[in-house]
């Protein structure tokens, strides 16, 4: 018995490292297709966040009532880089921007005060600029005498996160079956060649729970090896790419790898571990003639 126990081991082993193989490569074509969701995700938010909003003040506006404007923008948790435009600054953008052949025919500055700022990716859409527009408005009367943000660039990069967003989660359904149904199959194949040995163990009189656990175990090391291969892998092709196209290196987020990273693994442990145990249990319900 021993020594069908060592030969059945021996056999196994290839099939186990097929296994590992198998596993590791679908986990990281997953995260692949992850890396990307994540780089559009932050090319969305990345766009958003870069739609400056004007609040354009009225010209007999008081320097006090502007200050405290600034500071009530400020203490929003969503808006970003806010800055007091000056007349004098407003023109030397115009200037930077812009021809200065106005000068030739107007002598005094047409360009008004505002207050520009940026506003964080999930409050860049139409209505949530909308009701910030009339907050400030009610809030600050007489203040501001245009809020402006483009309206149209706003409803594009949201229609295309959204867009983006809808195919990438269909994709991903569609891989993440992909990837049960191949981690699947690759562990019953790994399992076959302990077929005999697994009815051999029944039928010297080992319940199912002993004959599992020594098989389940081995699963979970497969999946956490498996996972830990195609993390790295995965590291290691994200790096070269953010090496080759820099542009990359402003999508970086490391949150979103981290978590990414931690779906693999518990994906890569549980399938594992399930068909592992859906493959034990296949066995032990066959008769022996039926394992040849």
């Amino acid at each position: 018995m021993a020594q069908l126990g060592k030969a059945s081991s021996k056999k196994s082993k290839p099939s186990y490292g097929y296994a590992i193989t198998g596993i590791a490569l679908v986990l990281f074509f997953f995260g692949i297709v992850g890396w990307f969701f994540l780089n559009i995700r932050k090319t969305g938010d990345y766009f958003k966040e870069n739609i400056q909003v004007h609040a354009y003040l009225n010209r007999d506006a008081s320097a006090k009532r502007i200050d405290s404007l600034v500071t009530h923008i400020k203490s929003f948790p969503y808006t970003n880089k806010v800055e007091y435009v000056t007349k004098e600054k407003a023109i030397e953008k115009w200037n930077t921007e812009n021809d200065t052949t106005w000068k030739q025919f107007l002598k005094n500055n047409p360009l008004p005060e505002s207050i520009d700022f940026y506003v964080k990716a999930s409050y860049v859409n139409e209505d949530s600029l909308n009701v910030l527009s009339n907050e400030l408005q009610s809030s600050f009367p007489g203040v501001i005498s245009e809020f402006q943000f483009p309206t149209e660039t706003v409803t594009k990069v949201s229609n295309y996160v959204r867009i983006a967003g809808i195919i990438f989660l269909i994709v991903g359904i569609l891989l993440t079956i992909l990837v049960v149904f191949s981690i699947d199959n690759t562990i019953r194949l790994a399992m076959y060649s302990n077929r005999f040995l697994i009815k051999t163990m029944q039928m010297v009189g080992a319940t199912r729970s002993f004959i599992a656990k020594p098989i389940n175990k081995r699963a979970v090391i497969n999946g956490v090896i498996a996972s830990i291969i195609a993390i790295g892998v995965l590291w290691f092709t994200v790096i070269t790419i953010e090496g080759f196209l820099p542009d990359f290196k402003l999508l970086h987020d490391n949150t979103g790898l981290i978590l990414l990273f931690f779906v693999m693994i518990i994906l890569g442990i549980t399938i594992s571990l399930a068909s592992t145990y859906r493959a034990v249990i296949k066995y032990l319900k066959m008769k022996l003639d039926d394992l040849y």
